[in-house]
């Protein structure tokens, strides 16, 4: 791994699939210009607010989410993540997918999300993801970059489950990607916390771009899209506006953390 610029960049994506590419090229373009090498795209990037309509969409919303991180990737000269958008599956469901393209529009990594968000929160929202969505089977892969280090993959939810994160340092994981489209009731207590948690104990860099803002007349996610380097300290903050959060990953500063603290070498368990 060699030290370069990592971007996690935060939307307000809408159920329009042409307004939500075209903004997310826009932000993919200003991370470029900022000297981002790798640039990672936040849950539901494609299309948020209307669950019907994402659903009664997905073969579509797959299609062009797809093209599009490979052509993206393949213009910019990056190795591009989408964080998650629907893919059709059996029985009429679909996949909550997460795909990372290499610059040569090549599939690194795909993920199907495995912790689904059926949540009833106590601000009237009530969220069910497995009523059309089949949790993916595997635990995620780390893919190992030569330029970038080794990479591991989960979406939103994940998060909260901290074994999925140990499997990943346990592979090797240098830096662990969370894309996200976390609720604003639930992001305003848990989600930077979360996050530092799983940097700390895992030594691990995280990138986690976010969505922010109200996606439809009920729907609000928290934003704060972070970078956080392997001692928990958070690098970049998005705040709550569309744009981006961008940090070096430094090798150097990712050894000295892990030969400063070496956890991961002192597991029992």
């Amino acid at each position: 791994m060699k030290s370069y610029l990592a971007a996690a960049l935060q939307m307000t994506s809408l159920p329009d699939l042409a307004k939500n590419l075209a903004q997310a090229e826009e932000l993919i373009d200003l991370a470029v210009r900022r000297g981002a090498k790798l640039v990672t795209l936040p849950e539901n990037f494609s299309f948020l607010g209307d669950e019907t309509a994402k659903y009664e969409q997905a073969a579509d919303i797959c299609t062009a989410s797809e093209k599009f991180l490979k052509t993206m990737a393949q213009r910019y000269q990056i190795t591009l993540l989408g964080g998650g958008y629907p893919v059709p599956a059996d029985a009429g469901r679909v996949y909550n997918t997460a795909l990372l393209v290499d610059a040569s529009g090549d599939v690194l990594m795909r993920y199907e999300k495995v912790h689904l968000f059926d949540v009833n929160l106590p601000d009237g929202n009530f969220y069910q993801e497995s009523k059309t969505v089949t949790s993916g089977q595997q635990l995620p892969d780390v893919y190992p970059d030569k330029a970038l280090g080794y990479l591991g993959l989960s979406v939103c939810y994940d998060v909260r489950f901290p074994e999925l994160y140990r499997h990943l340092s346990h592979s090797g994981a240098e830096v662990l990607m969370v894309p996200a489209a976390f609720t604003a009731f639930t992001g305003k207590d848990h989600w930077q916390v979360l996050l530092q948690a799983r940097a700390i104990e895992n030594t691990c860099y995280v990138i986690a771009p976010a969505q922010t803002g109200f996606h439809n007349a009920r729907r609000q996610s928290h934003g704060h899209a972070l970078v956080i380097d392997p001692w928990g300290v958070i690098l970049a903050d998005a705040g709550s506006a569309v744009g981006m959060a961008i940090a070096e990953v430094n090798p150097a500063r990712l050894a000295q953390v892990r030969r400063q603290m070496p956890a991961l070498e002192h597991r029992v368990f």
